[in-house]
């Protein structure tokens, strides 16, 4: 049964992971073959004469310290409260969470209340109540862009990783809490320490892991919410240069060299989770 699934990953994950290694380290166009091998140089020439490389490691690291630890929390914190709601109600905001995570439209409703005229639900807001006089450019604005961004991807982070919190919740043996009283646990602060959060490890572990990703790679929301390039590349990550020279210059090796570093980047702080909530995995 899982063979469908490991032939689909295997082929489109695994072998183009394995394949951007050597790539990297050519010149490759898509059109001249064989590529040329350069060797380290597309490494050399990322960090000692891409200017705009060097900003986006910059401007992914903002995107991943503040989008992925906020939303971890914010997931776990959402899948507690609905955990908490009848049968019914956990159904209608799992939904209402989940929603924003696949609907592409959203983009149009968050360009809506961030429009740069008077008319924008953010600016007519700030207007009406004296805080600003003129309108605000929030998203050509490079001062205004970056947080934005922050924002937009924070509501759309509730995925997958939600969803595996969700079923954490669901998971927990109910006789664990009955134990739990009996031994001495007497509020739900308690129970939540000593043995929700232990009791459901691998959904930790998991949506950990969705939400690393997510962080290190944001680039499509950047992309459709304040076009590309942004305005002085202030919403400009790592992704979105790899996007750069593998879908618009065609430049293979120099984008394959950009995404291993991605790829290293995301292995190490997976390790710094794992150990960090390996405790949990026992």
């Amino acid at each position: 049964m899982m063979l469908p699934f490991m032939l689909v990953f295997v082929i489109f994950t695994v072998v183009p992971v394995l394949m951007s290694l050597p790539i990297g380290l050519t010149d490759f166009d898509m059109v001249t073959y064989p590529p040329k091998w350069v060797g380290l140089d597309n490494f050399y020439h990322l960090f000692l004469n891409d200017s705009i490389f060097i900003k986006s490691i910059r401007v992914t690291l903002v995107f991943a310290i503040f989008t992925g630890p906020l939303s971890y929390l914010l997931s776990f914190l959402l899948a507690w409260l609905i955990n908490e709601m009848n049968k019914t109600m956990r159904v209608i905001f799992t939904l209402i969470f989940y929603a924003p995570s696949m609907a592409s439209g959203v983009y149009a409703v968050w360009q809506l209340i961030f429009s740069g005229d008077s008319y924008g639900i953010a600016n007519s807001a700030l207007l009406n109540l004296g805080i600003t006089t003129s309108a605000i450019q929030w998203l050509t604005d490079s001062r205004y862009i970056l947080t934005v961004v922050i924002i937009v991807q924070l509501w759309v982070s509730m995925g997958a990783g939600f969803l595996a919190m969700r079923a954490g919740f669901q998971n927990i043996d109910r006789s664990q809490y009955e134990a739990g009283a009996i031994e001495g646990i007497r509020n739900r602060w308690q129970e939540l320490i000593y043995i929700t959060i232990p009791g459901m490890g691998p959904s930790l572990m998991f949506a950990a892991v969705m939400q690393i990703v997510s962080a290190f790679t944001a680039d499509i929301v950047a992309r459709n919410l304040v076009g590309f390039p942004s305005t002085d590349y202030a919403a400009h990550t790592i992704m979105t240069h790899a996007f750069d020279y593998g879908w618009i210059r065609y430049e293979m090796g120099y984008a394959s060299a950009i995404c291993m570093i991605l790829f290293i980047a995301m292995f190490a702080a997976n390790k710094f989770i794992s150990k960090l909530l390996g405790k949990y995995m026992e």
